[in-house]
């Protein structure tokens, strides 16, 4: 049996805990587009549009602007605006986009794989191509989300770069580092960053029962680990009550990150 909080909510599950650190990538966000891919962020993303970052912008994954805040999944009851593609590419080339990306590889700086796994000459695994990926890093902030941290994902060299991160950018130059961003890296097991002297990634905070050990042999370079690791912060109450009843009632969520 769940423990409850004192007005009979369930305790925050992993699941959860993911979701209120995804909602934070788009804290006080202002009035840009949040493009989340999968389904915790796109829970986060309606989270923050309905607490602490009420201008965000969300579409319906194609051409619309929500004018409310359906439950993933489901169509919106209300459009306030029209969005073809053309029209997304000029805020991604303005830097008005926040966009949170998947990776099947990332390495110590930033750098993104979704396109190929094995050498390029001959890859053993094809997957989705570079996309978007080079445009979205270039030019707007890119967090990224990955449901299963493990070594196999988080590389000390990705195969090949898709979305670019802070070393190659640096030396791409000015053109590429303008709107260059890497904010946040939620996983399953903690939220991380690359806010150090030489853009490398930093442990910014472990979810509620992870270790920095298990988080340390789940990650296939040497992780900045600060001497205090705090935990990620749990979900008010209104949170969970948005989460379970409004955004996401299905339990979607913990099918992506099973308790």
């Amino acid at each position: 049996m769940s423990a409850t909080t004192g007005t009979g909510l369930a305790t925050a599950t992993r699941a959860e805990h993911c979701v209120v650190a995804c909602a934070e990538v788009w804290r006080d966000a202002g009035e840009v587009l949040a493009s989340p891919m999968g389904t915790v962020p796109s829970i986060g993303a309606r989270l923050a549009k309905l607490t602490f970052s009420p201008e965000l912008l969300l579409t319906d994954g194609e051409a619309l602007l929500m004018a409310d805040v359906p439950s993933v999944g489901q169509r919106p009851g209300a459009v306030e605006g029209w969005l073809p593609f053309r029209q997304h590419l000029a805020l991604t080339a303005s830097g008005r986009r926040h966009v949170m990306m998947g990776a099947s590889q990332l390495d110590r700086h930033g750098n993104q794989n979704i396109s190929c796994i094995g050498d390029w000459a001959r890859p053993t695994r094809q997957l989705l191509g570079v996309r978007g990926a080079p445009v979205n890093t270039v030019n707007n902030p890119t967090s990224y989300w990955v449901p299963k941290h493990s070594a196999r994902v988080f590389v000390e060299r990705v195969d090949m770069v898709s979305g670019v991160g802070y070393d190659r950018a640096a030396t791409a130059g000015p053109s590429a580092t303008r709107y260059h961003r890497v904010p946040d890296v939620v996983t399953n097991l903690g939220v991380f960053d690359f806010e150090t002297p030489d853009r490398s990634m930093r442990l910014r905070s472990l979810h509620p029962g992870v270790t920095v050990e298990e988080v340390t042999e789940a990650t296939g370079f040497p992780l900045v680990v600060p001497d205090e690791v705090p935990f990620t912060r749990t979900p008010t109450e209104a949170e969970l009550r948005l989460i379970r009843e409004v955004v996401d009632p299905k339990g979607l969520r913990e099918r992506e990150v099973p308790a």
